[in-house]
């Protein structure tokens, strides 16, 4: 038995499972070699003493198994998603993840990427980081990273990204095809001077573009510009809906301004569906609650979590060559779309124009 106020060490392990100290340690990191046998063996012994390995001390030795997840605010549910995956994906190994909530702007986010690696984080995923491009590359260059969200590739890191021209055209596509010729979208501003190009909300809102423009529609699309929050859905919806030709509905960029564009409209006394045809994006657990029931574009945040861990952990390995996964949205049609009243009106007929 081991004292109380001592910490156990490998040696105790070792000493317990009637091994080496090396043959804990490969255990420990997961080394090519050890026999099913072996690893049993010592992994016994480690949840007998209580053996929690020493992060300062792997560190030293190369390896802390420990992941950074840079985001900028928990209270996005899609988040949610992709943290499920990579636990899913990190379940049974050594890993264990922290995360850390940067805030919107630039500057907060690179601080916290800075602050894991400090503290020696094996490798980084960033998800949808609003920092700017040369801090992610600066930061990839030190840490094995993983970008998930953003389109601009490049060699220091992996991608992991959802194919939004597509998941935008699969909206309007469904929007138009049940009679909707006014569809508004809305989207955020983004953070300024960062260098990226191909953030999801541009690709989606050039795909929003795209296809309105593919079905004749596209002369002067309304898009409000806020934010991807709760409080930018909100004022997207209060500047749309109150305008004198407003839509019969929103594309809303994602799932968590959706819900802004709901209050909006339930404060302004109009219905969803049958005044407001209202898509969202992300297909969050909230879209599918009962009270809710949004039609939403899932793009399977779970997904894109295991592959963003199951990369950083391959760049960690060793490999060094860039890789890049896209997942394939889907829409998911539920109770807050139907045809605009007037094609209602005229028995499911759009009138001509």
């Amino acid at each position: 038995m081991q004292p109380k106020d001592r910490r156990v060490t490998i040696a105790d392990v070792a000493r317990s499972a009637q091994v080496s100290v090396a043959a804990v340690s490969k255990v420990l990191r997961n080394a090519t070699g050890v026999s099913d046998a072996m690893r049993t063996k010592v992994r016994a012994a480690m949840e007998e003493l209580n053996y929690r390995p020493h992060a300062a001390a792997r560190g030293m030795r190369g390896r802390t198994y420990t992941i950074g997840i840079v985001l900028d605010s928990i209270r996005n549910p899609f988040f949610a998603d992709i943290l499920d995956g990579v636990d899913a994906e990190l379940a049974g190994t050594d890993y264990q993840v922290l995360i850390g909530a940067g805030g919107f702007g630039a500057d907060g986010q690179a601080k916290l990427a800075d602050a894991l690696v400090d503290r020696q984080m094996d490798g980084l995923i960033m998800i949808a980081p609003g920092m700017s491009k040369d801090d992610v590359v600066r930061t990839a260059a030190s840490v094995p990273t993983v970008v998930v969200g953003h389109h601009d590739p490049a060699p220091e890191y992996d991608s992991v990204v959802d194919d939004d021209l597509a998941g935008a055209a699969l909206v309007v596509d469904h929007l138009v095809g049940q009679g909707h010729r006014s569809i508004a979208h809305t989207t955020t501003r983004g953070t300024r001077g960062t260098k990226w190009r191909a953030t999801p909300d541009k690709v989606r809102a050039r795909g929003f573009r795209q296809a309105m423009s593919g079905h004749g529609l596209g002369e002067d699309p309304m898009i409000a510009v806020t934010g991807f929050s709760l409080e930018g859905g909100y004022q997207a919806g209060r500047d749309l809906l109150t305008r004198s030709d407003r839509p019969t509905a929103i594309f809303a960029g994602a799932d968590v301004a959706a819900l802004g564009v709901f209050q909006a409209a339930f404060e302004l006394g109009i219905r969803i569906p049958e005044d407001l045809s209202l898509v969202g994006y992300d297909n969050t657990a909230i879209a599918g609650l009962t009270p809710v029931r949004l039609t939403s574009v899932d793009q399977s945040g779970h997904a894109m979590g295991v592959s963003a861990a199951r990369l950083l952990v391959e760049r960690i390995e060793g490999r060094a060559e860039p890789v890049r996964t896209v997942s394939a949205p889907r829409l998911v049609v539920r109770h807050t779309t139907t045809a605009p009243s007037h094609v209602r009106a005229n028995g499911g007929r759009t009138p001509s124009r």
